[in-house]
């Protein structure tokens, strides 16, 4: 394919804006190459600026969950435009988003609404800080929740790819209060507990983890968790950004059956506009500001677009009941079949799957935590990624992310990415 003016965008953006992009996992820094500008996009399809057409399996990396430019989507959005795109004050739609989302998830009574993921698991762990009277939080190796502070310890994602997962800027006095702990291995956080009795506010946790690859939670660790939590006084914080409304209409805590004290969304919820969310019961969400003494606020928090946005979105997950059975073996069509051409080329790999969540590792061992998923080949995942590339299949590029099957994906669209796994196992 060709790659002129993406590379003369990219060009031009390296000039005025740092790397060239505003988020670094764009820059094609840990595979190599010039980054894919964007032009357009329908369904499940992405097209760049030098009229490329791509099967897209980053959906903006998740919210696209029923296509990109999902016309009831795009439709409440440009009514909303028309009567004003922001007003600092109140609006119906708030209200109108909130009750439906509580009626969607279990164990919640109440939603903030944010502009962002990375705000929503901020606000939630300063929250969970003000509720118990606790400064300590356990966050796990691998997991990201956004770019806040307290987060950015062994982080996952864009912090592993350039390899600096402590982030110059953090402080020795924030990173103190940041336990580490590994994930899918209860002991470990046992321990952590045990040694800072009393001290711990809440466990943060993606529970499937999304940005050290799709990593889903083995050996019923999550209902451990929650037991483990409840019987030290710790708050559970479900990072639901990337699982909310893609999983199941609950999200990890309806697939899984647990449930948390605080959870936070983002991408679906907000239908592709930037939105985040932070929701938790009455006792809890009593303690933030106005009720309580917990200040959060946000200028364009609650925006109308971005609110008319996500309810077009969540409307339309809640009236498709087949949504996510089509999801579910739409996603297991294209593990299988990947799989098998892999297999026939003898290519070592490992493939993780939840719901419409999916990764190839190309690691020999199975992918639990992040210490297995660093194990993996990179070199290899470059070479593939690229030969994704070039078949006209857009994954992420990162090996540390996971592919997000979207409904508008075609079984046509499946066998072609699959036969394109065919032509480039071949060379890797």
């Amino acid at each position: 394919m060709l790659y002129q003016r993406s590379s003369a965008l990219f060009k031009a953006a390296e000039q005025v804006i740092p790397g060239g992009v505003n988020s670094p996992v764009r820059a094609f820094k840990a595979v190599g190459g010039v980054p894919i500008f964007a032009k357009s996009a329908k369904g499940a399809y992405v097209f760049d600026e030098d009229d490329n057409r791509y099967i897209d399996y980053i959906n903006s990396w998740g919210p696209m969950l029923l296509g990109h430019a999902y016309p009831p989507v795009v439709d409440a959005v440009i009514s909303k435009a028309k009567q004003g795109t922001s007003f600092g004050m109140p609006t119906e739609i708030e209200t109108q988003i909130a009750a439906l989302a509580v009626a969607m998830v279990p164990n919640i009574d109440k939603i903030r609404f944010v502009n962002s993921g990375t705000e929503a698991c901020m606000s939630a762990v300063r929250l969970a800080r003000g509720y118990t009277g606790k400064e300590k939080i356990i966050k796990f190796a691998g997991c990201y929740h956004g770019h806040s502070d307290a987060f950015l310890i062994q982080a996952g994602s864009g912090a592993v790819t350039f390899g600096s997962p402590n982030s110059p800027g953090v402080t020795q006095g924030t990173a103190k209060d940041t336990l580490l702990a590994k994930y899918n291995d209860i002991e470990n956080v046992e321990a952590l507990l045990e040694a800072n009795k009393g001290e711990v506010a809440c466990v943060i946790i993606e529970p499937v983890a999304g940005n050290m690859g799709c990593v889903p939670p083995k050996d019923d660790f999550l209902q451990k968790l929650r037991t483990l939590c409840d019987a030290h006084d710790v708050l559970l914080v479900f990072d639901e950004v990337m699982t909310g409304f893609r999983l199941a209409k609950g999200g990890a805590q309806e697939l899984y059956g647990v449930n948390a004290d605080i959870v936070c969304f983002g991408k679906v919820i907000g239908g592709g506009l930037p939105v985040g969310a932070f929701a938790s019961r009455n006792e809890i969400m009593s303690h933030l500001a106005p009720l309580g003494g917990v200040y959060q606020a946000g200028t364009l928090s609650g925006n109308p677009l971005a609110m008319a946005a996500g309810l077009a979105m969540l409307k339309a997950i809640d009236a498709n009941a087949e949504l996510f059975k089509r999801l579910e073996e739409k996603t297991a069509y294209l593990h299988k079949g990947c799989t098998e051409v892999l297999e026939k080329h003898n290519i070592v790999h490992t493939v993780n799957r939840v719901g419409s969540m999916l990764s190839i590792h190309f690691a020999e061992d199975e992918v639990t935590d992040f210490d297995s998923a660093a194990k993996g080949n990179n070199q290899r995942f470059k070479t593939f990624f690229h030969g994704m590339l070039n078949h006209g299949i857009y994954i992420a590029p990162s090996a540390f992310e996971t592919w997000f099957i979207t409904d508008a994906l075609t079984y046509e669209d499946l066998d072609e990415t699959i036969q394109a796994v065919d032509k480039i196992a071949m060379s890797i």
